[in-house]
């Protein structure tokens, strides 16, 4: 069991309870969690290439040629966003106390520092459907006490801008490489949900650059079951990709 696996099961708790919904992981990681997911928990789950194609069967991480039941050009993708039952993971440059994301620049937004993606289909996504983020590198940088700019909208801000934005708004897990949280603190802050098998609360605390909402029964991260590991070892990530974003320790 790695760390990787480990992270690999938490992404694919987040998706357990969704029931028949669109899952759109982006990244590895996120990708390799949600097809876990389909395998085992929820089988119900409907997932794609990442690109146009609805899948039937669950490939291999970077493999092709799967059998497709259904055609989603990008055009449409908008139409689902706004209208569609739909679970979405993304990574995140930065996250705050109150689950607000960043991934479009770092710095005053006037002249930042670093460019970086844009917002892209962050505020659409956190305003319409269910939204979870996976950082793989945990660190002050990345969870700092408020985002340099607001891609991601996190509950406390959506609540500010009215029913619009918060009728629909759910940041339902963040996954790092350390530990799992949501944002149910007090006044909808980052809530430390596990900490990973081999991680303490102390280096999660050291970790992150505010003060997070720990409660006293604070469990550790489930290892994934034996068929779990065989899964991702033997069918889904054969080539050791996930790796690449969670060295084995």
């Amino acid at each position: 069991m790695t760390r990787a696996d480990v992270c690999a099961a938490a992404i694919a708790d987040a998706f357990k309870d969704d029931g028949e919904i669109f899952a759109s992981p982006m990244g590895l990681l996120p990708m390799l969690g949600v097809r876990l997911a389909k395998l085992t928990s929820n089988p119900d789950l409907v997932i794609s290439d990442g690109e146009s194609l609805f899948l039937a069967g669950v490939p291999p991480l970077n493999a092709k040629g799967d059998v497709v039941e259904g055609w989603i050009p990008f055009r449409r993708v908008f139409d689902v966003v706004a209208y569609g039952k739909r679970h979405v993971m993304m990574g995140a440059t930065q996250v705050d106390r109150h689950g607000n994301q960043n991934i479009s620049a770092i710095g005053d937004w006037k002249q930042p520092k670093r460019q970086l993606l844009g917002s892209r289909g962050a505020p659409g996504n956190t305003v319409n459907n269910r939204t979870s983020y996976w950082v793989p590198k945990h660190s002050p940088r990345v969870f700092v006490e408020r985002v340099d700019i607001v891609s991601g909208v996190g509950p406390r801000l959506a609540k500010q801008a009215g029913p619009a934005a918060a009728r629909h708004n759910d940041i339902h897990r963040i996954v790092s490489n350390l530990a799992v949280f949501d944002v149910t603190g007090a006044g909808d802050t980052l809530r430390l949900l596990s900490v990973h098998p081999g991680v303490t609360v102390d280096e999660v605390r050291e970790a992150t650059g505010f003060e997070l909402d720990v409660p006293s029964d604070l469990p550790t991260t489930r290892e994934p079951t034996t068929e779990e590991q065989v899964l991702i070892k033997e069918m889904l990530d054969p080539r050791g990709l996930r790796f690449k974003e969670v060295p084995d320790a």
